[in-house]
C-alpha cells in the first residue's frame, strides 16, 4: 500500500521545488527594490521600505500567508464589486441584473506571492548590507566615467552583492524552502499535504514524514 503513494510524494516534491524557485525569484526582485528604497535619500521612500521590512519580519509566516490568501481575495472582490456597480450604472440596458465579477485567487499564485513577499523583506536587508559594504570610491569612479546607472549596477554593484551577500542569501533560500511546507494550509498539493494524505490513509505517519524530511534535506 505504501508503494501506491510513491508517485504523489514525488509530484509533491517537484511541486514544492517549483514553488520555492518561483517564490525565490519574486523575493529577489522585491529584495533589490526595497534595498534601494532603504538606501534612498528620499525619507518617504526610506520609511516605506523600513515599514515593510519591519512589519513582515515581525509577523509569523503562516499568519502572513493566510492574510495574503484570504485578505487579498476579499480586497480584490470588494474592488470588483465597486467596478460592477459602476458598470451596471452606466450600462444598465446592456447588462443583466445578476452580472457580477468574482476573482478566485489561485492557491499556487497565493502561495508564491506570500512566500516571495515575506522573504523579500529578508532579502532586502541582505542586499542593503551588501551594498553598504561596497567602497564608495568604486561608485565615485563609475560616476566620474559617466557610467549609466544600469551599467554601474551590472558591472560594479551586482557582482559584489553576490559576493558579500552569498552566505545570507543561502540561509534565506534554505528557510524559504522549508517555509513552503506552510502552503498546505491553503490547499496546495505540496509534499507536506501529500504526505498528510498518505499518512492518514495508511496510518503510518512516521514513515511518510521521515521520507519528506529526507527529501527536504536533499533539497
Amino acid at each position: 500500500m505504501i508503494a501506491n503513494y510513491t508517485l504523489i510524494i514525488i509530484q509533491g516534491a517537484f511541486f514544492t521545488l517549483i514553488l520555492g524557485i518561483c517564490s525565490l525569484f519574486l523575493a529577489l526582485c522585491l529584495g533589490l527594490f526595497f534595498a534601494y528604497l532603504k538606501l534612498s535619500s528620499n525619507k518617504t521612500l526610506n520609511r516605506l521600505a523600513t515599514l515593510y521590512t519591519t512589519l513582515i519580519r515581525g509577523v509569523p509566516d503562516l499568519v502572513m500567508m493566510l492574510l495574503v490568501f484570504y485578505g487579498l481575495q476579499i480586497l480584490l472582490n470588494v474592488i470588483t464589486d465597486e467596478i460592477t456597480s459602476v458598470l451596471l450604472f452606466f450600462f444598465e440596458d446592456s447588462l443583466s441584473e445578476d452580472f457580477s465579477i468574482f476573482i478566485n485567487i489561485n492557491p499556487f499564485f497565493a502561495g508564491t506571492f506570500a512566500l516571495g513577499f515575506i522573504f523579500g523583506a529578508y532579502m532586502a536587508e541582505t542586499f542593503r548590507g551588501a551594498i553598504l559594504t561596497i567602497e564608495n570610491g568604486q561608485l565615485e569612479a563609475a560616476n566620474a566615467f559617466a557610467m549609466p546607472r544600469l551599467l554601474k549596477f551590472r558591472r560594479i554593484v551586482f557582482p559584489q552583492i553576490v559576493f558579500y551577500g552569498l552566505s545570507s542569501f543561502t540561509n534565506n533560500w534554505l528557510i524559504l524552502l522549508k517555509a513552503t511546507s506552510l502552503v498546505s494550509v491553503i490547499g496546495l498539493n505540496d509534499m507536506v499535504r501529500q504526505a498528510n494524505f498518505a499518512a492518514a490513509s495508511t496510518k503510518q505517519p512516521f514513515f511518510f514524514y521521515i521520507i519528506i524530511s529526507i527529501i527536504f534535506l536533499m533539497f
